[in-house]
């Protein structure tokens, strides 16, 4: 197993210390970079922030891809 498997993980739940345990979290986008994205996860309880994640270009673009795959062709009409 490589490490790279685990790059794209995103977080369920993550240790609060305000709240004083693990609990649910939401990722929100913080910043918009031409190279990355960064995105902070807060917990759902308190709204505190726990933790932060940072997405590379390539995983963006097959983040992108993905989504039109799902969607199915785009048909255009001039």
């Amino acid at each position: 197993m490589s490490a790279r498997q685990f790059d794209n993980f995103r977080a369920a739940s993550l240790y609060c210390k305000q709240c004083g345990q693990a609990n649910p979290v939401r990722e929100r986008l913080l910043l918009v970079l031409p190279d990355r994205e960064l995105h902070e996860y807060r917990c759902t309880v308190c709204g505190e922030a726990v933790g932060t994640r940072e997405v590379s270009a390539p995983e963006q673009v097959m983040r992108r891809e993905a989504a039109q795959a799902r969607k199915g062709p785009q048909v255009r009409i001039l």
